[in-house]
């Protein structure tokens, strides 16, 4: 059985669908494809997809990860091809590797964010800012299915900056604009309860007021493992293909066998 890793996007419109609503279409986009998909057991076998923390609704990506698991093997590349194609614009698979490790979902402990605030002034963001990052604490509320719960978020931020301007990152980035705006850099760990980008914008208007005029346009520009010392997020993919080029061993030929 192989299996194999992709990176997809969620760009304009598309970054409005639901996790479910990807799912249904990936599935199609498979099927399309004729990929040899490999299936569970039981009384209605699914194909063998792991997703690895999607991004919340109503938010733009560049980097969300899954894998799949074949019956035949395929070529990564064509493999990936085939699948973009069969997606709509918006949901593109950009890179495909052969899984030679194990532990994916394990190595995406933390997400780099890019917040942008349109109509808001960079000077009233960065003081915004100075007062989250000096502070020890930063409450926030969040409904959840069992009412409204209180949190610290931050904890979890790693990193957080203020820039100005209207180029963001690359001309993919989600809702560009000609208009000049406040443009937030987030680094935050992956952790329980999670903390997500509107937790800390419901930070800052808790320690500063800062309450953008429009939602903001929020894009998840990386994910993987954190680098304590930098304080950088690596590519969770480069250990895969790191291990393409190494000999062979019995670990590694090990680790292409396990599941997720």
């Amino acid at each position: 059985m192989q299996r194999i890793r992709l990176r997809y996007t969620k760009r304009g419109r598309l970054r409005f669908t639901s996790h479910r609503d990807f799912q249904r279409a990936f599935e199609r986009a498979l099927r399309r494809a004729e990929v040899p998909m490999a299936y569970s057991a039981g009384f209605t076998p699914h194909p063998k997809v792991s997703y690895a923390n999607a991004a919340p609704t109503g938010t733009g990506s560049e980097a969300e990860y899954l894998e799949i698991a074949l019956t035949e093997a395929r070529d990564p590349e064509q493999l990936r091809v085939l699948l973009d194609e069969s997606l709509p614009p918006g949901l593109d698979v950009i890179e495909a590797v052969e899984a030679r490790t194990s532990g994916l979902a394990d190595r995406l402990t933390a997400s780099v964010w890019e917040l942008r605030l349109d109509g808001v002034d960079a000077a009233e963001a960065e003081r915004a800012v100075a007062a989250f990052n000096a502070a020890e604490a930063v409450e926030v509320q969040r409904m959840t299915k069992n009412g409204v719960r209180t949190f610290d978020a931050r904890p979890a931020v790693v990193h957080l900056e203020s820039s100005s301007g209207t180029e963001t990152h690359s001309s993919q980035a989600d809702r560009p604009t000609d208009q000049p705006c406040a443009i937030l850099r987030l680094v935050v760990r992956h952790v329980t309860p999670a903390v997500r980008p509107d937790d800390v914008l419901s930070g800052l208007r808790a320690v500063a007021d800062l309450a953008p005029p429009v939602p903001a346009a929020v894009t998840r520009l990386a994910q993987g493992l954190l680098d304590e010392e930098t304080g950088t997020v690596t590519d969770p993919l480069a250990p895969d293909r790191e291990a393409a080029t190494a000999p062979p061993t019995a670990e590694t030929a090990a680790a292409a066998k396990a599941p997720v």
